[in-house]
């Protein structure tokens, strides 16, 4: 009689679950950093919990937003840098939170993988918990997948899920956006975590390796300087919203660029009118434009090209809500103006954009 062999167990089968408590041990303290109002920020249970009241609130309206951060996630794998990528996935969610007045009160996050590094995790969620304390919210919870066969060896993706929470009555967009209300840009600090598939396109098709030195950041390599993480306006933008009562709207500029993402905010019959001239064109879109012989119209539709927050505010208390923003560590550029729309166009570009330099 044929004896049976030993039995198949699920690390063989490419899921090491002692792996995953290890990693949980790894981030615990960065977790607990991340603490606020209405919540410990300790993980473990089922779910995550936040105590509104607790937090300040008496007549809450809750906001939620979910968001990656695309094919960025591939340079860091690629590069072994995995320290900054988490601050870009909580930026691409809080930083949505924010344009609709709410405060970011709580982050979660997915890490999906094909075998767990403990030590990447552990760097990835370092990264989490730096974005969630600079925009002022608790981690609280998350979920670490190993998916053997789904993902290639060395690969991971990452989600993110931010709740926020605003006073009944002073979300934004508010009602009275109207002409010549002013339009403020706040500066991006690079690419932020848009268009990576065309970054990567262009660096290939440039022959550049990610170690090479970049061409428009001296002292970094390409990839360290691609890599630069998403800059973080809530702190800023919460600060001019309720100190001066002017903001009456915020876009946040993700992939659409200008065209897609200010439509969003205005009301029917309204339009921005924006001076490209105006923008402040980082060297990393000049040097794109031309490497990947890009036209100005693709890099607006596919790049912040400079500019990664919108406001529009009262004319009156432009140079109010201007100062707040700088004081809090924000370029401000005065873009242009709202006026009427004209067959339904909501964005009026005039000038061009400095991809020369």
């Amino acid at each position: 009689m044929s004896q049976k062999g030993r039995g198949l167990t699920y690390a063989e089968a490419g899921v090491d679950i002692d792996a995953g408590n290890r990693m949980v041990e790894l981030i615990k303290p960065l977790v607990r950093a991340t603490r606020r109002r209405g919540a410990d920020a300790e993980i473990g249970g089922f779910g995550g919990l936040f105590d509104l009241k607790g937090a300040g609130f008496s007549d809450p309206v809750l906001v939620a937003a979910t968001d990656g951060v695309g094919t960025k996630v591939k340079i860091a794998i690629e590069t072994g840098r995995h320290d900054t990528i988490g601050i870009d996935l909580v930026a691409m969610s809080v930083n949505d939170l924010v344009v609709q007045g709410a405060e970011p009160l709580f982050f979660l996050d997915y890490f999906a993988c094909s075998q767990l590094d403990p030590q990447v995790g552990a760097a990835v969620v370092a990264g989490i918990a730096q974005g969630c304390r600079q925009s002022g919210c608790a981690l609280i919870g998350g979920e670490t997948a190993e998916m053997p066969g789904l993902y290639q060896p060395g690969d991971y993706d990452l989600a993110g899920f931010a709740v926020g929470a605003a006073e009944r009555g002073t979300l934004l967009p508010r009602s009275d956006i109207g002409p010549g209300d002013m339009v403020l840009g706040l500066a991006s600090s690079g690419v932020h975590s848009n268009g990576f598939s065309l970054v990567r396109r262009v660096a290939g098709h440039a022959g550049l390796a990610w170690s090479a030195p970049a061409p428009f950041a001296r002292g970094e390599t390409l990839g360290e300087a691609v890599l630069t993480p998403t800059r973080l306006y809530v702190k800023s933008c919460l600060a001019a919203i309720r100190e001066t009562g002017a903001v009456k709207a915020l876009a946040h500029i993700t992939g659409g660029g200008f065209p897609d993402n200010i439509p969003r905010v205005l009301p029917r019959g309204l339009a921005a009118e924006i001076d490209l001239a105006s923008v402040p064109v980082l060297p990393v879109f000049r040097w794109l434009a031309a490497a990947g012989n890009i036209a100005q119209e693709e890099m607006l539709r596919t790049f912040n090209c400079g500019i990664g927050m919108i406001a529009v505010v009262a004319a009156d208390r432009a140079d109010a809500v201007a100062g707040v923003l700088e004081r809090e560590g924000d370029g401000v550029h005065r873009l242009g103006r709202i006026a009427a729309a004209t067959d339904g166009v909501q964005v009026r570009l005039t000038g061009r954009l400095d991809l020369a330099g």
